[in-house]
């Protein structure tokens, strides 16, 4: 069982940064892949980044790639997005989750076990 909470969203201009931070519980957290999705209102959740269990693959969604960065401190068993560059499209509530198949990039929600509670961004214009 793995717990996930999501700091770091808050309010920002267009053209700002923000860094999204995930702090999982447990103690194996490099058995576990890592990901960020998000969810604009009305529309479906999407894919932001994911990451392996030891850091070494990533992958982004194209509308982010280039802006934002995933990685992880597994001795803090914390995931980090540092986004740069935000657009008011950016708006959205991100997640976090983790998937025990720590050697594989999953790039759709449902092959995620666990998932965080969520925090709001919010780029202005």
């Amino acid at each position: 069982q793995v717990q996930l909470v999501e700091s770091g969203g808050g309010l920002v201009q267009s053209g700002g940064s923000l860094r999204l931070s995930c702090a999982a519980s447990g103690r194996t957290f490099t058995n576990y892949a890592m990901g960020w999705f998000r969810q604009a209102p009305g529309k479906e959740r999407e894919f932001v980044a994911a990451i392996t269990g030891s850091g070494g693959n990533t992958n982004y969604a194209d509308s982010v790639k280039g802006r934002f960065t995933i990685s992880r401190d597994n001795a803090k068993n914390t995931v980090y997005l540092q986004m740069n560059s935000l657009k008011p499209e950016d708006t959205a509530v991100y997640y976090c989750a983790a998937d025990p198949g720590g050697s594989y990039i999953y790039t759709r929600g449902y092959e995620y076990d666990y998932w965080g509670q969520g925090t709001q961004v919010t780029v202005s214009s």
